[in-house]
């Protein structure tokens, strides 16, 4: 005969047991999480960069070296993966020995890094978008905007509209990964910056794309053509109205409200622009 007793005991022994299997469980899926994503690169004393003594960050050979055989024999998926995109901005495989460069290929295979280039592709496929779509809203300005492609450093050129620079699409980029990470540890953003080449005079903005499992991915670009505005654009009435003309061109109309509620208030009694006092 089961007593009242009997079921509670059951019921609490149960319960423990449904726990300790939950906890269990809990605990092994944080285990298999930790084994395949790990720690991030910078966590490991052999990251592969170096600061010199102008503060700029340099690539070490020796510790990409140290990670390339630890990951080897010791699986880490999101430090390896990383280590292999640094790799791959860094023409490693150029740099490496022959006896190297076999050993480097087992890691390549073993975290499958042909896909680290294409899942960037594909990441940046929006950016590119914006790119495009922004520039061709600003035709014939002299404001170029381009998009940077990180992960293939001497290709890097993926988008461009309004050429100011004479560049072409699958250019490479020189400092601008190696300046990017200077500015990235000095906590500085690239906005409006001067250039001078030559004759030429450019303000420049540029704008790193961070994606959190390899750091900087891309950058977009923005350079206007100063002596454009200086020497031509400004030259005439005529040529400012044709420049202005430009800036402001449409494509359609639409119905749509984009201001506050006090704004549009003020806009319905007459306000012109943001800095009119009417309305």
């Amino acid at each position: 005969m089961i007593t009242g007793s009997d079921i509670t005991v059951n019921v609490i022994a149960s319960i423990i047991a449904s726990a300790t299997l939950l906890a269990a469980g809990f605990l092994w899926g944080k285990y298999k999480e930790r084994r395949k994503f790990g720690r991030n690169l910078e966590e490991y004393d052999f990251y592969p960069f170096t600061i010199n003594r102008d503060n700029v960050p340099e690539f070490n050979l020796k510790d990409f070296r140290l990670g390339m055989h630890y990951f080897l024999k010791n699986n880490d998926y999101t430090a390896a993966r990383q280590l292999i995109f640094i790799g791959e901005q860094n023409n490693v495989r150029g740099q490496l020995e022959p006896a190297e460069q076999k050993v480097y290929a087992k890691l390549f295979e073993k975290y499958e890094g042909r896909k680290i280039a294409d899942d960037t592709t594909e990441y940046l496929e929006n950016y590119a978008r914006m790119v495009r779509l922004v520039g061709k809203s600003f035709p014939n300005t002299g404001i170029e905007i381009l998009l940077h492609n990180l992960a293939d450093p001497s290709h890097s050129l993926i988008a461009l509209e309004n050429n100011v620079t004479g560049r072409h699409l699958r250019d490479g980029t020189t400092n601008l990964l190696i300046d990017l990470k200077k500015r990235q540890l000095l906590h500085e953003d690239k906005l409006n910056y001067e250039l001078n080449i030559g004759a030429r005079k450019f303000k420049c903005t540029t704008i790193p794309i961070v994606r959190k499992e390899f750091g900087v991915v891309g950058a977009i670009c923005i350079n206007v053509d100063v002596n454009f505005l200086t020497d031509e654009v400004m030259k005439s009435q005529e040529r400012m109205e044709a420049w202005f003309n430009n800036f402001c061109r449409i494509y359609m109309q639409v119905d749509e409200n984009i201001l506050s509620k006090d704004e549009y208030s003020k806009a319905m009694k007459g306000k012109r622009h943001f800095k009119d006092e009417a309305g």
